[in-house]
């Protein structure tokens, strides 16, 4: 077995949403650490939001 390590970046989830969503996929989280966090403003993450859908 081998233990891995990723960085997960979201937007509007909670560390047991981000928990629960991965162990119903059948993935065993080991730990859960927030690294860093910020607010952004509601018009930023319109335009982001709209950027990505167009990166697909």
């Amino acid at each position: 077995m081998k233990n891995s390590n990723y960085i997960l970046k979201v937007t509007n989830a909670k560390k047991a949403e981000i928990r629960k969503a991965l162990k119903d996929a059948g993935i065993e989280v080991r730990a859960l650490t927030e690294v860093y966090s910020e607010e952004i403003k509601e018009e930023e993450s319109k335009q982001k939001d709209a950027k990505e859908k167009t990166n697909g």
